[in-house]
């Protein structure tokens, strides 16, 4: 079972959603083992106009509202596992809030990844340099914090949006290989072999910053 599979002990996911259709409460459990998971995404993937006006929590009750009304479209043809079947609605409902509140702003070129299974909001440079930057919690004087967030997102927009994405999801969103490999549509090796081609790009952009993996290895 991979380290990220949420479900009680002993049980299949599938057969244990299956359940949700006979007890409500069954899909209510399955959905808070997973929550912290996909607050994850919704945190990382939230346009930054809408941080401070849009309470992720919101976004995952309305997700909730459409697992409830999807789940018996998904149980009738479950091509995905569970997880990823949530997360990809999660997905879909921060997207059109995105839609509704940005509008025409949405049109900008670089909002959204379009992925096999549709479109998933952005996971942008800034996002992913602010994330990376929290955990290197010894750079804390504001110029350096500023410095080292423009030298992050320099490196993160010079990765091509594929591997960008797959930072994303395997170091930000904690997704295995395989579940990675599937939400792109790739092969496992393909998606093993770009996370590897894109960690050594950034930190070779990176070693140059004095300190930074000093950090890193401790």
């Amino acid at each position: 079972m991979d380290a990220h599979e949420t479900k009680e002990p002993g049980m299949d996911p599938l057969e244990e959603l299956r359940q949700a259709l006979e007890d409500p409460q069954v899909l209510g459990r399955i959905w808070e083992r997973n929550a912290d998971r996909l607050l994850r995404v919704v945190r990382l993937r939230m346009d930054r106009r809408l941080q401070g006006r849009i309470d992720p929590a919101d976004v995952l009750q309305e997700a909730f509202l459409d697992v409830q009304a999807r789940l018996r479209e998904y149980l009738n043809q479950p091509d995905l596992p569970v997880f990823l079947w949530l997360r990809f609605l999660t997905g879909e409902r921060l997207q059109l809030i995105h839609r509704h509140h940005l509008g025409a702003q949405m049109r900008d070129a670089g909002r959204e990844v379009s992925l096999h299974r549709g479109a998933m909001p952005q996971a942008t440079s800034v996002s992913l340099a602010a994330q990376l930057l929290g955990r290197f919690t010894s750079v804390t004087q504001a110029v350096q914090r500023a410095e080292m967030q423009l030298i992050l997102q320099d490196a993160i927009n010079a990765l091509d949006p594929i591997d960008r994405e797959i930072l994303a999801l395997r170091h930000f969103e904690e997704l295995s290989n395989e579940e990675t490999a599937q939400v792109l549509g790739i092969k496992a090796s393909a998606a093993s072999s770009r996370h590897v081609r894109a960690l050594k790009r950034l930190r070779d952009v990176l070693r140059s910053t004095r300190g930074f993996f000093d950090h890193e290895r401790e």
